[in-house]
């Protein structure tokens, strides 16, 4: 068992305005998207120009925190923050979406498409490989804030979380951070390299996350308020992730089966 190593969740203060690790991580987060979107924009095929990638993190940032904000509401604990609206702007709590963030940026990158009169899936296939380190540092914030927390367990890795009782748990936001982190980042980070279709880089994303999210909950405590959904160990993050890997897999058929019809 290793020893859970307590941070304090502020990490330093301004005045009298505490500054929060957790938010720190998301601006960290916005911030290796910026410079990966700057070394992509340097590609020869990159449908966007290096002074328009920070227009373009700034739309997706934007949709990231209110579609998280509102999807965790939604899917999450709608009855909780209608009981209790003013926690609704508690961001430095927690309770934050990816899928509630994902429907978020898309909104958010359809729109920026349009205004630079690009295609939808040229800008998703540019901005899926900048996405995943931010992920990562996003689950680094949950693990400092002691939260989100797996299963009981006696892995020679599990750790007793604040919060969570005596016994040592899996540090599943850290499985997170790794799959949904980094191993994705390197998965789309080369492939996205190599010649493909449009849209087969967005689809990557979508199998993928939703592949290793559909594995960690596995190990994950459901959220308290919602328990299982079904079958004693169906979570709401794998009702919403199965059908991003089953869309992700069509998507991906259908942009090769597209371009091997276009080189008939």
């Amino acid at each position: 068992m290793l020893t859970y190593p307590a941070i304090d969740p502020i990490a330093f203060h301004i005045g009298s305005l505490p500054v929060r690790w957790y938010g720190l991580m998301y601006l960290l987060g916005f911030a290796c998207a910026w410079w990966l979107g700057h070394r992509r924009s340097l590609r020869p095929d990159a449908p966007l120009k290096d002074e328009q990638v920070l227009d373009m993190v700034s739309y997706g940032a934007l949709g990231a925190i209110l579609g998280g904000r509102l999807g965790y509401i939604l899917f999450y604990d709608l009855p909780g923050y209608l009981a209790e609206p003013l926690n609704i702007f508690k961001l430095w709590q927690g309770g934050m979406s990816f899928h509630g963030g994902l429907i978020g940026v898309l909104i958010a990158m359809w729109l920026y498409a349009r205004r630079v009169k690009k295609g939808f899936f040229e800008i998703s296939d540019f901005i899926a490989p900048l996405v995943p380190l931010g992920l990562a540092a996003g689950r680094i914030g949950n693990f400092i804030n002691g939260e989100l927390w797996g299963k009981v367990s006696d892995v020679p890795w599990a750790m007793v979380f604040p919060g969570g009782g005596p016994l040592a748990r899996h540090p599943s936001q850290l499985y997170q951070a790794l799959l949904e982190g980094l191993l994705l980042f390197i998965i789309l980070w080369i492939y996205s390299g190599r010649p493909r279709p449009v849209m087969a880089v967005s689809a990557v994303f979508l199998i993928f996350y939703g592949l290793f999210r559909f594995l960690v909950e596995f190990v994950r405590v459901p959220d308290e308020q919602l328990g299982y959904l079904a079958f004693n160990w169906l979570t709401m993050g794998q009702a919403l992730s199965l059908p991003m890997t089953l869309a992700g897999l069509a998507m991906l058929w259908f942009a090769y089966r597209r371009d091997k019809i276009r080189n008939l």
